[in-house]
């Protein structure tokens, strides 16, 4: 417990600026161990989108008057703020809703355009189902096939499975930077170079890593990077799409209406440039002002900080859990190699039993198949429960979340 205490020393201040961190679940101080399907947003976030709402609401483009002005600063301030998160032009990020639409913007722009009866698509066995079923449509409409890179025993791409069906002729790879059920935290620079060497196309699902690591998207070497804001600290409702200038320059529009146009005829229109090309209609303004936000947050406390407590908590999660009789953890058991994150089933209880009687010691985990039903077939059970950290979790919680397992135990008698 003394690298986890470490880890949390310089944080202490931090959960105070999370306000829903002060409320009870069945009488008791909540210990929100479900980072990983959305965080909680500090104060200065949600200030952020009610001062857009209270002083500066309006639309953006083309207003002459002082609010949208101030609206349309707002949101290019967002779209700055997080192209320099992840080492970006502002340029190449495409607001969207989430980091489902990402993916499906490219589905519909990139894949329609590129994707033929016979081509391969490649994902991994440990996918979202956000990076799964967009491909299973893409592959369905196109004629072409859909083929995944298998995990060893440790939770791990099988690069050597990697190789080999990269050899066959693949147009695009699409996989996740950090595994949302496993923790795995993917060495994604290798992949791109051997997916690119053997002439593919690269997407990375950051919706995991972007909250947790400093990411530098071109270091990943990606052709296409999607993420979301509300897995960071910010507002639901907007997400990104990072993809390299030449490729947004390329791609048809992905929804048709106003913003994105550059003039339109009576029987035909041309597009705005990137990114405004793809973000048709009134955008989420307010969530733009939240995400700014929710990077200047992040960025105050650093993000090689934020990782090691994350880490040392994950650490400290490991010792503890897998040394409880008749768990099983799933994925890497080395903290460095994985996301805030563990997975686990405890033999006799159905997770979804563990995350209620969790809920009643205060301690808000996740229990299902996670989005990842491919992956659960692999690790050969229908579900796992799931802890997951963020800034403001301590050691103590983690404590707590061992006591109500243990807890579960003594009721089923297991």
């Amino acid at each position: 417990m003394q690298a986890a205490a470490t880890a949390s020393a310089g944080l202490e201040s931090v959960r105070a600026e999370f306000p829903i961190l002060a409320r009870e679940i069945e009488g008791q101080p909540i210990a929100y161990l479900d980072s990983a399907a959305t965080s909680q947003k500090p104060e200065s976030v949600i200030e952020a989108i009610s001062s857009y709402y209270r002083n500066s609401n309006a639309n953006v483009h083309r207003s002459m008057h002082q609010l949208a002005a101030e609206a349309e600063e707002l949101y290019e301030h967002g779209r700055s703020r997080v192209a320099a998160l992840v080492g970006a032009d502002p340029g190449e990020i495409v607001f969207v809703r989430n980091a489902t639409e990402a993916i499906n913007l490219v589905r519909f722009t990139w894949a329609r355009e590129h994707l033929g009866p016979g081509d391969v698509v490649l994902i991994t066995a440990m996918e979202h189902h956000s990076n799964v079923v967009p491909w299973q449509l893409a592959c369905e409409a196109a004629g072409a096939r859909l083929e995944y890179v298998e995990i060893d025993a440790r939770g791990r791409l099988d690069l050597s499975d990697l190789d080999a069906r990269l050899a066959g002729g693949v147009k695009l790879l699409a996989l996740t930077h950090v595994s949302n059920v496993l923790g795995t935290i993917n060495p994604v620079a290798e992949v791109s170079e051997r997916a690119h060497a053997a002439g593919a196309a690269v997407l990375i699902d950051g919706a995991q890593a972007v909250p947790q690591l400093p990411v530098d998207v071109r270091a990943t070497g990606a052709d296409f990077y999607a993420f979301t804001g509300h897995k960071m600290y910010g507002p639901t409702g907007i997400g990104m799409l990072w993809a390299r200038r030449a490729l947004l320059e390329e791609m048809p529009p992905f929804l048709g209406g106003g913003s994105m146009i550059k003039a339109v005829a009576d029987d035909h229109s041309t597009w705005a440039a990137p990114p405004a090309k793809f973000e048709a209609g009134t955008p989420a303004i307010a969530e733009a002002a939240g995400l700014a936000a929710a990077v200047d947050f992040m960025t105050g406390i650093g993000m090689e900080t934020l990782r090691a407590h994350e880490q040392e908590l994950t650490a400290y999660a490991l010792e503890r859990i897998s040394a409880m009789p008749g768990v099983t953890v799933y994925g890497p058991m080395v903290a460095a190699e994985r996301g805030a994150l563990v997975s686990f089933t405890v033999e006799g209880i159905h997770p979804h039993d563990l995350a209620e009687i969790c809920n009643r010691a205060g301690v808000a985990i996740r229990a299902g198949h996670h989005c990842a039903q491919p992956l659960m077939r692999r690790l050969g059970v229908p579900a796992t429960a799931r802890a997951s950290f963020g800034v403001y979790n301590t050691p103590t919680e983690v404590d707590r979340l061992t006591d109500a397992l243990e807890g579960a135990q003594r009721v089923f008698g297991v």
